[in-house]
Parts: C-alpha cells; sequence; structure tokens
C-alpha cells in the first residue's frame, strides 16, 4: 500500500497539536493555586518539570524510534501524555502538589518528549528535498496547540470544573493521538534514497554541506557544543515566558482572565505559523541567517514586553 507523504505530515501535525497543549499550561496556573491553595511559582514548577523531561526523554528517544518505529513510539507517547493529563486531575483532587508534578511533570514530561520527536525525524525522511519545511510542518501543530487549548480550557473549567477538564482533555488527547501514530510510518527505504539521489543529481552536490559524521561524532564537536548552547538559551527565555504568558499579562497589563486566555490562543497562532515559516525560508536563505534574523527580532521584542501597555505586549510576545 502507498503511503501519501503529506497524510504522514497531517499525522504528524495531528499529532503535535495534542501533545502542544503543554503551552497552554499558563491558563491553568492560577486556577490550580487557587483551588488548592498553592503558590503559583509551585503550580508552575510542574510545568517546567514537564519541559526538563521533555528534553531528557527526546534525547535518547531518537535512536528508540530509528530502532522501533514510530508508530509504537507515537502510541508509547499517547499512553504516557494521556494517562498524564488525566492524572493532573487527580493530584488536583487529591489536592496533593507531588502527585501533580509526578503526573504532569514526569509521566506527561516523558509522553511530550516520545511524542515530540516520533513526527520529526519521521517526517524528514518524506520531504529529503525540503528538510526546513518537512521540519516546520512536523512542529506547526505544536505551536499551534494554545491557541485550541487556550480558550477551550477556560471554558471547560467555567463548565465542568478544574478536574474534569484535565479529565477531558487527557481522554481527548489519548484518543486522537492514538489514531495520529499509526499514520506516522517512515518511508520505503529504496524510495528515499532514489528520492535523495534525484535530488543530488538536480542540485549537482549533497544535500548537507561539510564533513559526513555519524551521531556520534558529531556530539563531539565544537560546531555541536555551541548548537546546543544556543538552542539552550534562545528555548529556555521562549519557554520561560509561553509558560506564564497568561498570569505576566495580569499582572503587568491589568489584563483580565478571559482576555489573557485569548491572548494566549493568538500566541499560538503565531507560535504554529512562525515554525513554519522561518523554518521555509530557512530552505532559501540557510540557516545560520534564518537564525540571526530572529535573534535580532527576539533582542528587540523582548525589550517591548518591559513597556506595560497591552496591545504594545501582546504584539510583542506575538
Amino acid at each position: 500500500m502507498k503511503t501519501n507523504r503529506y497524510v504522514v505530515a497531517f499525522a504528524g501535525v495531528m499529532f503535535h497539536l495534542m501533545i502542544g497543549s503543554v503551552y497552554a499550561w499558563s491558563v491553568f496556573t492560577n486556577p490550580i493555586a487557587k483551588q488548592n491553595g498553592w503558590a503559583e511559582s509551585s503550580v508552575a514548577l510542574a510545568f517546567s518539570i514537564a519541559i526538563f523531561f521533555l528534553g531528557m526523554s527526546a534525547a535518547f528517544m531518537g535512536k528508540v524510534v530509528e530502532k522501533i518505529g514510530p508508530r509504537l513510539t507515537g502510541t508509547i507517547a499517547s499512553f504516557l501524555y494521556g494517562t498524564g493529563t488525566i492524572m493532573t486531575g487527580w493530584a488536583i483532587h487529591q489536592n496533593s502538589i507531588w502527585l501533580l508534578y509526578l503526573s504532569y511533570g514526569v509521566i506527561g514530561g516523558l509522553g511530550l518528549g516520545a511524542g515530540y520527536v516520533t513526527p520529526v525525524s519521521t517526517i524528514i525522511k518524506w520531504f529529503p528535498d525540503k528538510r526546513g519545511l518537512a521540519t516546520g510542518l512536523a512542529i506547526m501543530g505544536f505551536g499551534f496547540a494554545a491557541m485550541l487549548t487556550g480558550p477551550v480550557a477556560q471554558q471547560l473549567m467555567a463548565s465542568v470544573g478544574l478536574e474534569q477538564t484535565f479529565y477531558l482533555l487527557g481522554t481527548f488527547y489519548f484518543v486522537i493521538m492514538l489514531l495520529a501514530a499509526q499514520f506516522i510510518v517512515r518511508p520505503n527505504l529504496a524510495l528515499s534514497s532514489t528520492t535523495e539521489n534525484s535530488i543530488s543529481q538536480k542540485k549537482g552536490t549533497r544535500l548537507t554541506r561539510g564533513p559526513e559524521l555519524t551521531a556520534n561524532q558529531a556530539l563531539k564537536t565544537k560546531s555541536f557544543t555551541f548548537l546546543w548552547i544556543m538552542f539552550f538559551i534562545n528555548i529556555t527565555c521562549g519557554i520561560g515566558l509561553v509558560s506564564a504568558a497568561s498570569p505576566m499579562a495580569q499582572s503587568m497589563t491589568g489584563m483580565s482572565v478571559q482576555t489573557a486566555a485569548i491572548m494566549v490562543g493568538i500566541i499560538g497562532l503565531f507560535n504554529g505559523f512562525g515554525r513554519l515559516i522561518w523554518a521555509t525560508l530557512s530552505d532559501y536563505i540557510g540557516r545560520p541567517a534564518t537564525f540571526s534574523a530572529i535573534f535580532i527580532l527576539d533582542i528587540v521584542m523582548l525589550s517591548a514586553i518591559l513597556i506595560s501597555i497591552p496591545l504594545l505586549f501582546v504584539i510583542a510576545l506575538c
């Protein structure tokens, strides 16, 4: 049976659309803190733990995806993230901050890591001719998630309550991720090799520059070290802002809870399209030029956030 690469890409977007809901955590911070009498910083720590385990598990899941296949790792991620989200509701019911850290932070975080690398590494294999576009497609859903989760979660909390919101969302995440995982498959090896060879012949060169290295060899280079540091700084800053976007907007600009939730959704829209646009642009102007432009824009916008004007605050975050 022939698989269309855009079907695989769509399944990857849907998969990331579910796990990307982690970006809407700021919408839950105040309600959880108020209902359980916990400090906001303690609730926010659950997000930090989840991101930590995302990074740690993603670092090792790449090899696992190659060994057992994306369909199985995607299924495992579905169970972990769905269960972690459902257990978050139970942690709130039990008024246990440690159970919150275990459920959303550890179990959910492991699901995030497994779920993040599964579509990315697979979709890139389907698009050897457009690696930037492929990466953008793969992670676009992760950025879009907050756009949907923020307002939906706000409505659910108002109608069914905080705990039930996590039960419903966790079940929904599990079902959609499980279905999407079944369509995330690797391309036929012969087809992949033929596509890469034809592209190389058209360009008259290899698809990559510099020496061809194994993963272990690449890890030992200075280039990898500097890339890792660059990504660490950029991602830490970005995630720090996203995780606290709603409380920041309320405290710094006097924005209402409802408006802040809508703002989180709007940020998600830009987060999603930004991933696709910048990644695609990098296919044309190169990765170094693209990151230089991104960092310059970051510096300007981060400075603008300090001016506590609601509209300017939202524009700068977007």
